[in-house]
Order: C-alpha cells, then sequence, then structure tokens
C-alpha cells in the first residue's frame, strides 16, 4: 500500500439515535486536523442540493468549508485542487455510474495516491476498494464496470451483521453471501460492523469506533478484530 495514502472509511453515515457522522465526529476531527476545506461528492443519493446542505452544517461545526463538486463545471478542476475528499452513503451502484459518466475515478485515485486525505462512509467505502462487489445495495442503475479505483488491496463490506443464533432464517445470511463471493473471487473482506471505521495512515490499518470487525479470507477461518486494534492483512 501506497505509504501516502490516507484513508478514513466509516461503516455508516448515520448510527442508531444520532446524527448525521455523528458517532465518528472526534475521529474525522483528527484526522481532517489542519485541514480548512473538503470536496464533497453526493452522487450516492438523488438529491444532491439536500445532501450538501447536511454535510456543509455538519463540516462548518468542525471548522471546515465545504464544496459539493455537483456544483463545479469541471469536476477534474475540483478533485484535482481539492484538499480533502469525501463521499457520503446512499446506493453504491448510482455513485459509481457517475464517477463514470463524469470521468473522474482516475483524478479521484491520483489525488489520493498523492496524499489527499479521504473520507469515505458506506458506499464511499467501496470507491477505494478493488471493486463493488461486496456491496449490499440493489443495483438500481448500471456503471459500465464494477471496477472502483483499486487504492486498497482488499474488499470491504460495511454495515456487517452477525447472523443472529437465535433466528430460524439463516439462509441469506451476510457471512454466507461473503462465503459466496469467495467462490469466485479472491480479495480478502474487511466486514465492518456498524459503528465501526478504519483509518489508514503510513500503511498501517487501524480499526476504531465500537463493535469491531471480521475479516474473511478465502480458504481461511474468519477472524475477529476488536476496536482500536491494528489490522494486519492478509490473514496468516
Amino acid at each position: 500500500m501506497n505509504s501516502k495514502v490516507k484513508l478514513l472509511l466509516i461503516s455508516n453515515t448515520y448510527a442508531y439515535g444520532g446524527g448525521f457522522l455523528s458517532h465518528a465526529k472526534d475521529e474525522i476531527k483528527s484526522f481532517l486536523s489542519g485541514i480548512d476545506s473538503l470536496l464533497f461528492i453526493p452522487y450516492a443519493l438523488k438529491d444532491r442540493d439536500e445532501y450538501e446542505d447536511i454535510a456543509r452544517a455538519y463540516f462548518k461545526n468542525l471548522g471546515i468549508s465545504l464544496n459539493s463538486i455537483h456544483k463545479f463545471e469541471y469536476p477534474k478542476k475540483a478533485v484535482s485542487e481539492a484538499k480533502s475528499i469525501y463521499i457520503g452513503g446512499g446506493n453504491t451502484f448510482r455513485l459509481l455510474k457517475e464517477l463514470y459518466d463524469l470521468d473522474i475515478l482516475d483524478d479521484l485515485k491520483s489525488a489520493i495516491l498523492k496524499g489527499v486525505p479521504y473520507m469515505g462512509s458506506s458506499a464511499g467505502i467501496h470507491m477505494v476498494t478493488p471493486t463493488m462487489r461486496t456491496t449490499n445495495d440493489m443495483s438500481i442503475v448500471e456503471p459500465p464496470s464494477l471496477d472502483a479505483m483499486g487504492i486498497l488491496n482488499f474488499q470491504i463490506n460495511p454495515h456487517f451483521i452477525d447472523a443472529d443464533p437465535k433466528s430460524k432464517y439463516m439462509v441469506e445470511t451476510r457471512e454466507k453471501r461473503l462465503e459466496q463471493y469467495h467462490e469466485d473471487n479472491d480479495y480478502l473482506v474487511l466486514g465492518l460492523r456498524e459503528g465501526a471505521w478504519v483509518r489508514i495512515e503510513n500503511s498501517k490499518i487501524k480499526l476504531g469506533g465500537k463493535h469491531g470487525a471480521k475479516v474473511f479470507q478465502k480458504g481461511k477461518q474468519p477472524k475477529e478484530y476488536k476496536a482500536d486494534s491494528y489490522i494486519k492483512l492478509p490473514v496468516e
């Protein structure tokens, strides 16, 4: 992994009983320390103006001015000049399709590889993984490819949910779906539970938040990680 890459990947944009990114406020403040402006990419939701308003109010309270890419005449220029970037949650298929349609996927990748701090929540997480094949979303639109930026060499499944041992419905558990993913794919998958996030800096993966994560690797038993621990991949 490129040592310049700085990522904060948050499983969920909203937590139960809280507002927009409220559960990760302290981590976001730390991650964006010293940065006064942010480029917001709202394409995962249909109402981009409303999404922009919500995000702007949040980051204003952190002393960070927000500009939404959908208001720029030249999106490529907006990416090239960004001091930090945040892609919010919503539908992953809609998001990726728009990035392809605007031809800015490679521009985003280039900026992040140069060290521009990147935040992603929910759907925004998938954009830095190899593909969006481990999303939980319905394919409401069709992007030209399922390939994302590939900055990470592993997949992430945000909103990961453990099976309820008391439930009689065990056919379509998340773990079963990831097992099926590995029948045809090799990338390991980090199952990131609600309320959890990973912060990646200096090629190190730090798990934060609550409830931890679970790593799924083809041909091996899943491995559990608790919050405030470092994740070493691949699992030995």
